[in-house]
């Protein structure tokens, strides 16, 4: 066997290197944005099988959390924005942001972003509510007194304009979540449960195969049954 292994993931090509004296083949990290909303059901079935993934260091995978507000899709109002609002009007999903954003000011984006998602689809709580985000920032380690202020900061919400409007001119993105990979490569994804544990590995190649390398699929859309009346 020669040094240079060739690796494959799925009918993905990852980069192979050798290592020392022993031609170990090291993978290059999976990476690629996901374009994500905290009120999305589908977003946190997906980070927890991107987290289940990570957990079994069969990957090793770089994600990019990009903002994308689905108040913003849905809104019929022409020229009324999610992050130009004034502060006073209560949007539906953009404390959330906000908070997401101000744990990344403090290099804590990862340590927030799960528990905010566990917050809403596990626990139920509604994160419009600024107990209810503050609660989840003290209990993952963030310094609560920063994340106030960087709350109210008029330019928190710049990261979320960027991402969105990037997203939807540039890249198409119309919903959440959507999977963007290195080479343009791009997939809407809806997960019927979350998938943990050792089922979460093949699901994840299973998704890689088709939405990063296979740009002749463009839909796959799985009918549903008509209920018995």
């Amino acid at each position: 066997m020669s040094g240079r292994i060739q690796a494959q993931l799925s009918g993905i090509r990852v980069s192979s290197s050798r290592v020392g004296a022993f031609g170990v083949a090291i993978s290059e990290p999976i990476t690629f944005d996901v374009y994500f909303d905290y009120l999305c059901p589908f977003v946190y079935r997906a980070a927890a099988l991107i987290e289940a993934v990570q957990r079994s260091s069969r990957h090793d995978i770089d994600v990019r959390w990009r903002y994308f507000s689905l108040t913003q899709v849905n809104s019929k109002d022409d020229g009324w924005t999610v992050w130009s609002a004034p502060a006073s009007e209560k949007v539906k999903g953009r404390l959330a942001f906000k908070a997401a954003e101000a744990a990344r000011r403090q290099g804590r984006f990862d340590a927030i972003h799960r528990p905010l998602l566990l917050a809403r689809h596990r626990d139920r709580l509604d994160l419009d509510e600024p107990e209810v985000v503050e609660r989840v920032a003290a209990e993952s380690g963030l310094e609560v007194d920063r994340f106030r202020r960087d709350l109210g900061d008029p330019q928190i919400l710049e990261a979320l304009a960027r991402d969105h409007l990037q997203g939807v001119t540039e890249l198409g993105v119309f919903g959440t979540p959507t999977f963007v990979f290195p080479d343009g490569a791009s997939a809407y994804v809806r997960l019927s449960e979350p998938v943990e544990g050792d089922g979460a590995v093949e699901v994840f190649d299973r998704l890689l195969a088709v939405a990063a390398s296979e740009p002749r699929i463009l839909e796959i859309k799985r009918p549903r049954r008509p209920t018995p009346l």
